[in-house]
């Protein structure tokens, strides 16, 4: 059987577990394999990615009802399963709830159908994916009319409510929420019965978000970065002046930290989240790519690599869903 990346090179980890304790005593691999944006790569590429990454040693996989690829994430799953690679309990598995079925009745059909699709039994841990939510317009992921998206105003607090009778039927064993500021958490945490166990939010470099790891530190939920990178796979559209000045992976900065130690960059900026133990889910359907996001255990960026990574804080988001800002419940400040 595979070693999984919690029994690899343990005697050359620095400083760094390679699981998370959550705040309900689950214990969450800090690195993982995320799946977002994986819907437009060619067929089988989101199952094989899956597969690459469980023979590489990843137990932790990230995924959510509307990224439109749980059911090959389920059949990598099967596959390996049926191999006698892993078993189910060898597996953190997490998806999301869609942002069209925050309705009470909507939240339950919304697991099922994600529990189906990755053909489980239950979820290790589930997320409200953001605090908006939108009108359900038949199967629409992103309902508009007349060029406007259709949102609802369906409290996240309620939304909550759904979530933690989730938890109760054990079809979900953690439960936690995406893209909340700290002043939606203060909010939730103030009226929940059951706390966030994890914040899943956008981080890197260009998104420092110092306030966010503190306040989630000290209120016990742990954070999972996605986008570390900056999401470089972002259509061209979306570079607001034509060419992309937000990128990464080619900064002159990280190059020269990942060069003193022999790394590359993405090897350094993976590195960078589980030194400040947030937990991790790089996004790649290139299996050397996978694989070589599994090498950051064995090395150490110094204070000053630290220090310096953070000074390139831009305020710089790449994930913004500009067209919800005007929402209440809107997560991100304007200049975000």
């Amino acid at each position: 059987m595979d070693r999984t990346l919690q029994e690899m090179d343990s005697d050359e980890d620095i400083r760094v577990p390679r699981l998370i304790e959550l705040n309900d005593g689950s214990r969450m691999p800090i690195l993982g394999l995320g799946t977002w944006k994986s819907s437009h790569l060619p067929p089988n590429s989101v199952q094989g990615a899956v597969e690459a990454a469980i023979a590489a040693g990843y137990r932790h996989i990230d995924t959510a009802y509307s990224y439109g690829n749980e059911v090959d994430v389920g059949r990598a799953l099967r596959s390996k399963m049926r191999q006698g690679i892993i078993r189910r309990e060898d597996m953190f598995i997490v998806s999301k709830l869609c942002e069209t079925h925050h309705a009470p009745e909507d939240i339950p059909l919304c697991l099922n159908k994600s529990l189906k699709d990755l053909q489980l039994d239950f979820l290790d841990l589930y997320l409200v994916h953001f605090p908006v939510g939108l009108k359900k317009v038949g199967d629409e992921l992103f309902p508009m009319k007349d060029g406007k998206v259709l949102t609802s105003d369906i409290d996240y607090v309620d939304v909550w409510r759904g979530m933690e009778a989730l938890q109760a039927s054990g079809k979900v064993r953690s439960i936690g929420v995406s893209n909340f500021s700290i002043l939606q958490l203060e909010r939730l945490l103030a009226l929940c019965r059951v706390p966030p166990a994890v914040n899943q939010v956008e981080l890197h470099p260009y998104l420092v978000q110092a306030d966010m790891i503190e306040f989630c530190k000290l209120k016990n939920i742990a954070l999972t970065a996605f986008s570390p990178f900056g999401s470089p796979a972002r259509p061209p559209d979306e570079f607001k002046c034509g060419t992309d000045p937000h990128k990464l992976l080619e900064d002159p900065v990280i190059a020269q930290i990942a060069e003193r130690h022999r790394r590359s960059a993405a090897q350094v900026l993976l590195r960078y989240h589980i030194q400040q133990g947030v937990s991790v889910i790089p996004k790649s359907d290139k299996p050397h790519h996978i694989i070589q996001n599994t090498k950051i255990f064995d090395f150490q960026l110094s204070e000053e690599d630290m220090t310096t990574l953070k000074s390139l804080n831009r305020g710089w988001r790449g994930c913004r869903i500009e067209e919800l800002k005007s929402h209440p419940y809107y997560p991100f400040e304007s200049k975000g």
